[in-house]
């Protein structure tokens, strides 16, 4: 597995963004990088349960060392290529700290979410407007400061 977009960084909390809508999978990840965090983006079930068995699909590099391993994931629940709930549970089954994003108003689905094992699940408004304050606590980060962001050199997000 890669990150998305570029090389690993010594250390990164690898964090894994089941997402298949590719304006929301591009903000999680390039706020999760600026966090520190060593994003990798993938869109499909087979590919999700493949990063949390530790098996790279057959298009990627080999898989990492269990100890470089993510230990949190980002679950898109309002996907259309997959069951965001059944990411939830096969996550949190395979020991992840889980955090969910989805629509304000579909408090059955979040509710839905949390039972299935997520720490949490915010609104897209929420991750838009406060992302990486949000993120930066869930990951146990120190947030940025406010104007120090830079802007993301580029906009393309390799998918897996």
């Amino acid at each position: 597995m890669t990150p998305a977009g570029g090389g690993r960084e010594a250390g990164a909390l690898r964090v894994l963004v089941l997402a298949d809508d590719l304006i929301w999978a591009t903000r999680l990840v390039a706020q999760l990088r600026t966090l520190g965090a060593d994003p990798v983006r993938l869109r499909s079930a087979d590919a999700f349960a493949a990063a949390l068995a530790g098996v790279a699909p057959a298009d990627l590099p080999p898989a990492e060392p269990a100890d470089e391993r993510a230990r949190h994931a980002v679950v898109d629940l309002t996907a259309r290529s997959y069951d965001g709930l059944a990411a939830v549970q096969l996550a949190a089954a395979a020991g992840l700290r889980v955090l969910c994003v989805g629509q304000h108003d579909d408090r059955a689905l979040r509710r839905a979410a949390l039972a299935a094992g997520a720490e949490r699940v915010f609104a897209y408004r929420t991750l838009f407007e406060n992302g990486h304050a949000t993120l930066a606590a869930w990951l146990g980060v120190p947030a940025p400061a406010a104007g120090s962001l830079p802007a993301p050199a580029t906009s393309e997000v390799p998918a897996r």
